[in-house]
């Protein structure tokens, strides 16, 4: 019989204080009845003695501090789980928004998790096809990875989720990835988008959407993320899938995290954030990743808009510490007209050199990676040259590169929304825009992979 309280002392935004509890746990479900018979939920942030902090997922509005009776339910938040979540739409709180029936579960995990034994982590060193080609052939994905997406307002990042969603695949078999979609603080439009994109294109039968809107409580934001990777966790770990997960957009998340802390009035951070945001987002980063003896991986793409396009702002250097590289969105590529606008200089993946090569993509993949980053920043630096001095200043060669970096974004880095290009595709386009360059200027790339690549480019 689950005891219940009479004593709620005080109200403030989503907090709420209860007295003369006994034997009350840090993350306990709270269950709320408020004078209308209506109930809330919350859980409880924090326990000292006999008093307990719990934080509202509804919301404190019509609350009689009075008449509000408080029972405490002895677990934590739990999300019921089957391989039937495949096809679904849930809420930020694992309920059905789909209006189809609730989930028969096999279990109900907590949406905590459990820390993974470091030890136990296999090394990623799958290639991952995305079919985009400035991420495979760039910045390369490999299973088990979790490589964020920077992003700003107004670009199209989440065209690019979804294109990934669809396409996603473990090159050299026949799987492709299961996806665990979660979506914070999205629109109506974006999450109606996503939802229509991934029905339209099949890819709904092998996904799994949480989504929590723009005017979802704040709180439930926070959950979210989790309830995604305990998805993630229970069809990789136990099911077998290869699973990738997306989350958009973490910075709404850190938003609401932030408007917690302020009603708990604890000491803010840098900007306002509470100090252990980068702790909070490495409990949600690194839950990515493969283990030993298991069948199973989880992949991880955080989408995050940069407020003011900041590079330096607390969210994005806490994830870019945490994570194994970053994809660049650009404004300037956007305003060419350039799909997907991924600025290839600043992105980075640090394990793309465990999932490419021989028996893995193709012999002359980073050869030719690394030759095509360097051709592309010396045709940036003589277009900026250009600009200062003039196009007469520059040399025959720096013409060349000037006009091979404008063929690279156009033809390298610009695809279709709905253009899935294999890897063996990617890497033809790298050696015919190579052959625009002086055979002598190509000092990167091995001279065997010029004589057997180049030929074939040159006559495409």
């Amino acid at each position: 019989m689950l005891k219940e309280y009479l004593t709620v002392s005080e109200v403030a935004g989503p907090l709420m204080m209860v007295e003369q509890v006994q034997d009350i746990k840090y993350g306990e479900l709270v269950e709320i009845e408020i004078a209308s018979g209506e109930t809330r939920r919350g859980r409880v942030l924090e326990a000292s003695g006999s008093r307990a902090l719990v934080q509202l997922f509804e919301g404190s509005a019509g609350l009689n501090l009075a008449r509000a009776r408080v029972r405490f339910l002895g677990r934590g938040i739990e999300l019921a789980v089957s391989p039937d979540m495949l096809g679904r739409v849930f809420d930020g709180f694992g309920r059905p928004r789909d209006g189809g029936p609730a989930v028969i579960p096999d279990r109900k995990l907590d949406i905590n998790g459990n820390p993974v034994n470091p030890y136990a982590r296999d090394y990623p060193s799958e290639f991952i096809q995305t079919g985009v080609s400035a991420i495979d052939g760039l910045n390369t994905l490999v299973r088990g990875q979790k490589l964020p997406i920077f992003s700003a307002s107004g670009l199209p990042h989440a065209s690019l989720a979804a294109q990934i969603a669809r396409q996603a695949r473990v090159l050299g078999t026949e799987e492709k990835f299961s996806v665990v979609f979660g979506a914070m603080g999205i629109t109506f439009e974006e999450a109606d988008y996503f939802i229509t994109d991934f029905r339209r294109t099949g890819a709904i039968e092998r996904a799994v959407l949480f989504l929590n809107l723009a005017n979802d409580p704040a709180i439930e934001r926070i959950s979210t993320p989790r309830m995604a990777l305990t998805a993630a966790e229970y069809l990789a770990y136990e099911k077998d899938m290869h699973v990738l997960v997306i989350l958009t957009d973490m910075t709404n998340y850190c938003e609401a995290l932030r408007e917690v802390s302020a009603a708990r009035k604890e000491v803010p951070g840098r900007r306002g954030y509470p100090g252990y945001l980068y702790t909070d987002l490495a409990t949600i980063y690194e839950r990515a990743g493969r283990i030993k003896g298991r069948k199973g991986s989880i992949t991880q793409i955080p989408i995050l808009t940069m407020p003011e396009d900041d590079k330096t702002h607390p969210i994005v250097d806490l994830t870019g510490y945490i994570t194994e590289g970053q994809i660049f969105l650009s404004r300037e590529l956007h305003r060419k007209g350039i799909y997907p606008p991924i600025d290839v200089l600043p992105s980075l993946s640090r394990l793309k050199d465990k999932g490419i090569g021989k028996g893995k993509t193709r012999e002359d993949h980073a050869d030719t990676m690394n030759q095509l980053y360097a051709a592309y920043a010396r045709g940036k630096e003589a277009k900026e040259l250009a600009v200062i001095l003039g196009e007469a200043a520059l040399s025959e060669v720096d013409k060349q590169f000037s006009r091979f970096a404008d063929e690279f974004e156009a033809r390298y880095v610009k695809q279709g929304p709905e253009e899935n290009r294999l890897i063996e595709r990617t890497l033809g386009i790298g050696w015919e825009l190579l052959a625009m360059l002086p055979v002598r200027e190509l000092k990167r790339v091995r001279e065997e992979y010029i004589e057997k690549y180049m030929p074939k480019a040159r006559t495409a």
